[in-house]
């Protein structure tokens, strides 16, 4: 067992845990943070989807021993409050289903929203390429990312 100072979601934490113990379980178990899911394990459907850095990271297939200095970001610190564009949209819109992969689903968005605000069709679909919805509801997502991009505009139009 080694020890870390992770900061997670602007606050820096400590855990004890073994170098090669992937991120997802330090956030379910040691910091009781349950928003990030476990889908597959291997980084292929994109539920376990965090921040590195403001880079959507398959945090199953990432080793705690290789986080570092970088800032994670869960689905818990997107906004605590619920009033971020894509936590707004994802509510009016009723994007999710089982919402099991929403987690990921929405951090992966946040990161491309923060890159390009007003992306097409093609750069969501591109974006959200790796993160797979078992209920199949990725026209809802797609429009709720767009959603979203105009509820960060109108709060941009009120600042």
């Amino acid at each position: 067992m080694s020890h870390y100072s992770i900061s997670i979601n602007g606050v820096v934490r400590q855990v004890e845990a073994a170098p090669e113990t992937p991120l997802l379980w330090v956030l379910r178990d040691a910091l009781e943070l349950p928003g990030t899911k476990y889908g597959c394990g291997v980084g292929s459907c994109g539920a376990c989807t965090v921040q590195l850095n403001g880079v959507p990271t398959r945090s199953c297939m990432t080793p705690v021993s290789t986080v570092g200095r970088k800032q994670v970001l869960t689905i818990e610190g997107l906004s605590p409050q619920g009033d971020h564009p894509l936590q707004m949209a994802w509510q009016e819109l009723d994007v999710p289903q089982c919402g099991y992969c929403q987690s990921g689903q929405i951090m992966t968005a946040a990161a491309l929203l923060k890159e390009n605000p007003n992306p097409t069709d093609a750069d969501i679909d591109s974006a959200m390429a790796g993160n797979l919805c078992r209920c199949a509801t990725y026209l809802r997502i797609r429009a709720g990312i767009h959603r979203a991009a105009e509820i960060a505009g109108q709060k941009k139009g009120t600042v």
